[in-house]
């Protein structure tokens, strides 16, 4: 915001002191569709979401502006909004029509432009604290009119707006590369993920554990219910092998996830109506709440425990995967023991995998969670307003099952390397703010002249006499005074 301790040099004055005339503009009747049909530019607070447009979101004919309260506004005129998006001022590049909630800022010929527009900018916060509203904010032209504007001589006018466009575009670039990295991050994330279930990431890793697969299939072979399932066959296994990108799972071994779960449970949805939310009751994780590799337990909506009570089969102990099945079908945590020390349980939009004590479940979480799991996952999922994929599909996932211990590496290292992705993003995320508030920190120290303080010690000339904003002021006043009334622009369709 503009700060009361400006150079001497200066003036403060009300904003309408420097402007010639601000005009507003009007929307053309949305029941004659062929007004919207024609090629002139109509800008409205939609368009407000960069500072130099090249185009607008609507287009009317003359037609519509010969029939409306519109006004077409020059190329290169300072437009703002008085109705939501408070403190937005923006360029246009061409000749546009605007609708009410838009008003254009016609300026004498010694206010430098750029420098009005990085101004207002700075004071856009203070704006926003300005308008008036519950639903909609808006801000009276009159609250405008009156913003402290500070005045330097043109001169300073035009180095403090080329000042500005230096140091802001640094800023920018600076905040555009930060930008890009948690996308960066993302794709590393993945690129682990992908590594840690085809076998890469551990390749080099030695198994003190050689007959793990032999006690797996042992287990699956004493149990009457996993011994009636089938083993994945040869167009399963090529199917994922495919989707997994030519995986190295050769001294791993395939199985069907149905087959690596705990028989008495196996791998089921929760509550079906979980009827309405309770301030006291069972947590119950539904598809929103599972995130990748983790559940956000902030939100968990509270299910009455008779209702709960009947689904004890899916109430979590710790050591299960859960699964989305509906909506976010495809992201998968595992439950720790600490997570599942009291009461919870699982929606119908999640499924549970309870695996067996000797299978890593965050290593399952991580096989789904992984891009190779997800696209297995995608290639099953069905509907269109409410996607989904059955259980029956979830159950014969092919799972490439390493030694427990290599489970473990793969599971430590994956953490390892997750944790110093997020470090980094933190990291990111802190230079972020300080950018975003550096870019305010500059715009403050240019309106109260200390950019260009040495400028004023080494051009004495250019900011006194005639060229003084005293002598500026009274030029400006005998602008407005001689300013005929604005006449109508229309455009040509």
């Amino acid at each position: 915001m503009t700060d009361s301790a400006i150079s001497p040099q200066w003036l403060t004055v009300p904003l309408e002191d420097v402007i010639l005339r601000i005009v507003g503009g009007g929307t053309p009747s949305k029941s004659k569709p062929e007004y919207y049909r024609g090629k002139i530019p109509w800008m409205s607070v939609k368009d407000m979401n960069k500072h130099v447009l090249q185009d607008t979101v609507d287009h009317i004919s003359q037609a519509a502006v010969d029939n409306s309260s519109t006004n077409v506004i020059p190329a290169g005129t300072p437009i703002i909004a008085t109705r939501m998006s408070l403190g937005k001022i923006v360029i246009a590049d061409f000749d546009s029509a605007i609708n009410q909630d838009l008003k254009a800022l016609f300026l004498p010929a010694e206010i430098h432009r750029d420098y009005l527009v990085y101004w207002y900018r700075s004071v856009a916060r203070k704006i926003e604290q300005m308008g008036t509203g519950t639903t909609v904010k808006g801000i009276r032209l009159e609250a405008l009119k009156g913003l402290e504007f500070a005045l330097p001589p043109l001169p300073e006018q035009k180095v403090i707006a080329d000042k500005l466009d230096t140091l802001l575009a640094q800023v920018e670039s600076t905040k555009a590369r930060l930008e890009r990295i948690p996308k960066t991050l993302k794709r590393f994330r993945q690129s682990v993920l992908a590594a840690a279930v085809s076998g890469r990431l551990t390749e080099e890793f030695l198994a003190s554990d050689h007959d793990y697969h032999r006690h797996v299939d042992l287990e699956i072979a004493k149990d009457k219910k996993l011994a009636k399932i089938d083993s994945p066959n040869t167009d399963e296994v090529e199917f994922a092998k495919e989707l997994f990108e030519s995986p190295d799972w050769d001294r791993w071994k395939l199985y069907a996830l149905e087959q690596l779960v705990e028989s008495t449970r196996g791998i089921p949805y929760g509550i079906v109506q979980t009827g309405e939310a309770q301030e006291e009751g069972i947590p119950t994780i539904r598809c929103g709440d599972v995130k990748p590799l983790h559940v956000e337990t902030g939100s968990l909506k509270k299910v009455l425990p008779a209702i709960e009570e009947k689904y004890r089969r899916t109430r979590l102990n710790g050591g299960e995967v859960v699964l989305a099945i509906r909506g976010t079908v495809g992201n998968a945590a595992a439950i720790s023991e600490e997570l599942a020390a009291h009461p919870l349980n699982i929606s119908r939009e999640v499924a549970m995998i309870p695996v067996r004590k000797n299978i890593s479940s965050q290593f399952v979480a991580i096989l789904l969670q992984s891009p190779g799991g997800y696209r297995a996952l995608a290639e099953k999922t069905k509907g269109v307003a409410q996607r989904g994929i059955n259980l029956s599909d979830v159950k014969r996932l092919v799972t490439p099952l390493p030694t427990l211990s290599e489970q473990t590496e793969i599971v430590r290292r994956v953490d390892q390397l997750f944790a110093h992705a997020d470090r980094i993003e933190q990291q990111v995320n802190n230079a972020l703010a300080r950018v975003n508030n550096l870019t305010q920190s500059i715009l403050s120290k240019a309106f109260r002249g200390e950019l260009t303080e040495q400028w004023r010690k080494d051009n004495q000339e250019l900011i006194s006499g005639e060229n003084s904003a005293e002598a500026l002021l009274e030029r400006i006043k005998a602008e407005r005074a001689a300013a005929a009334k604005p006449k109508r622009r229309k455009a040509n369709a």
